[in-house]
């Protein structure tokens, strides 16, 4: 019933896109981080205004609005673009909705819409403080519940050019586009990250010729090696492309992999030939394989060829001229890879893996959560061949929630249940017991007693 909750209610599920309109300059929303800030002269900010906050146990005391939502932007959007602000025009029809949710069903918690464009709604409406820095990190294209509801399961491998035009703040831009490239890769995909000039250098020397499971450990391992690339030599694009068709025909033989899509990611400065023969040899007809090229730096003299490659693999092209265009390109294939299953209006229901409710307070203890989540497409007549994938809607469910759908008298006077998920993570386990929540515990504490000994210092110093 859960997993059903949001689908049914949902308008945004089953919304036919009406046309848009231009309305930056006439619809103002509540911006999550701007509601109740002032200027000098104590008016409300631009997408700011009174908003009421109060309290809620429910919501572990925060201070929430039950019948509004607020929309986060990421800092690197600007928060009246165009696209934005239609996004957040229509989807407005949510507000109403998520009240139905929680009026009906009391033990929901946090209901949310995050979409393609990149804005994020949230109900019951909160105020989003920045890190000391004044920025939101967040991208609700970047969580795994967005990832994993967006797109179907893949293989992919990563080719890096590290060719001596890549030195410099290209190489820069490289290694921070393979980074955002792991970012949206989940515990269902396989990938493996290739470097290449007149030769070819597994990033990893010890995966040669195999793809490994996308989990934190295994990006977080990959990310280490990317420092180590140095730019030099010739780049030979040949060599690569068939090592990669190779490794993914290989891999996908062994029924390890992730059985679903595949694309090879090309991060270069260029490429001087369509290698068209190497497509017909390994990839044609059936385009079993997409290709992703994302051109590096403002050159565009080879970006003809890049295009035609994206082209005919059914992949897309993107150019990445600075380290600020990075996030936003890479979502670009996220949306392609999405189309067939918005073609087949495929609304799969996923469900994460446990995790520590980051809103707790000291003392509360670890309450595990895990959320649900299905993607919402776009039923137009005009755009329903296209595959236009909207976003994805989910809620957070407390894992104390599903335990009380277990028929304990089935169990036995020695039994318990426990789950666990597809990739062999814990869900619930009557002696899962979550690492590091104790240190966590302690920092916060220690944070506290600075900042009351340093209030107590300033204290004594003006008496």
């Amino acid at each position: 019933d859960i997993s059903c909750r949001l689908c049914r209610r949902c308008p945004v599920c089953r919304l036919r896109l009406q046309s848009l309109w231009d309305a930056g300059s006439l619809y103002e929303y509540f911006n999550a981080v701007l509601i109740n800030e002032v200027d000098e002269e104590g008016n409300s900010v631009e997408l700011g205004g009174e908003f009421i906050l109060q309290p809620n146990d429910h919501f572990n005391n925060l201070s929430v609005n039950l019948s509004l939502s607020v929309v986060q932007v990421p800092t690197n959007m600007y928060n009246k673009d165009s696209a934005i602000v239609n996004g957040v025009y229509w989807s407005e029809a949510l507000n109403k909705v998520f009240v139905d949710n929680f009026e009906r069903d009391p033990s929901l918690i946090w209901q949310y819409f995050g979409s393609a464009k990149g804005f994020f709604r949230q109900y019951p409406g909160i105020k989003w403080k920045p890190d000391e820095h004044g920025v939101i990190a967040f991208d609700c294209r970047n969580r795994k519940w967005y990832i994993q509801a967006a797109t179907s399961p893949k293989d992919v491998v990563i080719l890096v050019d590290v060719s001596g035009s890549m030195k410099g703040l290209r190489l820069t831009i490289a290694r921070q586009t393979v980074s955002s490239i792991l970012d949206t890769l989940g515990d269902d995909d396989f990938f493996n990250i290739i470097a290449y000039n007149e030769e070819l250098h597994y990033v990893e020397p010890c995966l040669n010729g195999t793809l490994v499971q996308a989990d934190i450990t295994n990006k977080d391992h990959f990310r280490e090696h990317l420092d180590k690339l140095f730019a030099q030599g010739i780049g030979m694009l040949d060599i690569a492309l068939t090592e990669a068709f190779n490794l993914l025909s290989d891999f996908n033989e062994t029924g390890r992999g992730s059985e679903c899509s595949q694309a090879i990611m090309l991060v270069t400065d260029g490429a001087v030939d369509t290698y068209d023969a190497i497509f017909a040899k390994y990839n044609w007809p059936e385009r079993k394989v997409r290709i992703f090229p994302y051109l590096i730096g403002r050159e565009s003299a080879f970006a003809d060829n890049l295009k035609w490659m994206a082209c005919a693999n059914k992949g897309y092209f993107t150019q990445i001229s600075t380290l600020a265009d990075v996030q936003e390109n890479v979502m670009e294939y996220l949306h392609v890879l999405s189309r067939p299953k918005v073609i087949d209006l495929e609304h799969d229901t996923v469900w994460t893996e446990a995790y520590i409710d980051s809103t707790l307070e000291d003392g509360q203890g670890p309450v595990l959560m895990t959320t649900v989540a299905m993607p919402v497409f776009s039923t137009k007549n005009e755009t329903r061949n296209r595959g236009i994938l909207l976003g994805v809607v989910g809620t957070d469910v407390p894992v104390s929630e599903l335990l009380k759908t277990i028929p304990k008298y089935k169990l036995g006077i020695h039994g318990y249940a426990f789950a666990i998920t597809n990739n062999g993570y814990i869900l619930t386990h009557p002696d899962l017991r979550p690492l590091g929540w104790e240190a966590v515990l302690n920092d916060r504490r220690r944070e506290r007693e600075i900042q009351n000994y340093t209030c107590m210092k300033s204290t004594h110093t003006n008496t």
